[in-house]
């Protein structure tokens, strides 16, 4: 059973970039440079037919490429931190990507996303984060800027069996107009 997720690659200087603002976290288990990436939409664990019917309506998707910019950092968790993360600026073009790939998922007849998109490249994470230690990361790198870069490109990505962690395979690529 696949473990799959789709979303956007980082180009190589921005992922060397991202992996040189790790912080001291206790804990804190960073993902690496060659595995950072956007997630656009989690799918999770399923059959072999759910993840070509999701690839199949992930083929139909029809966008122009557009460009993103990584701007500031974050934490998921708030006292009890779980993550620490690169913002990705909102913009019209990513929403609208985002939303086809919500789409996508549920015509594969997979359930909802269980939460909000919020645009970022997941850093590191933690399972009993210190919120002293994070807050100091975030006040340490919260000026981060990435020039813009474009996206011309999203891709099927699957992870590691088992513990669904990188390395992650890029199953299938697809290219926007």
């Amino acid at each position: 059973m696949p473990r799959l997720f789709s979303g956007l690659e980082l180009p190589h200087a921005v992922r060397l970039r991202l992996s040189m603002i790790r912080g001291q976290i206790p804990g804190a288990g960073w993902v690496d440079a060659d595995d950072l990436h956007m997630t656009l939409r989690f799918v999770g664990d399923v059959d072999d037919d759910q993840a070509h019917d999701f690839a199949d309506c992930l083929a139909e998707i029809e966008q122009d490429a557009f460009d993103i910019k990584i701007s500031g950092t974050g934490a998921f968790g708030g006292a009890k931190p779980h993550a620490v993360y690169a913002a990705v600026e909102p913009c019209p073009e990513l929403t609208m990507l985002q939303r086809a790939h919500d789409r996508a998922a549920r015509a594969a007849g997979l359930a909802p996303a269980p939460h909000p998109f919020q645009p970022h490249v997941t850093l590191a994470r933690m399972r009993h984060g210190r919120a002293d230690a994070v807050a100091r990361f975030l006040e340490e790198t919260g000026d981060l800027r990435i020039e813009p870069f474009r996206v011309e490109r999203f891709v099927l990505f699957s992870a590691r069996p088992g513990t669904g962690g990188g390395p992650y395979a890029v199953e299938e690529a697809y290219t926007l107009a």
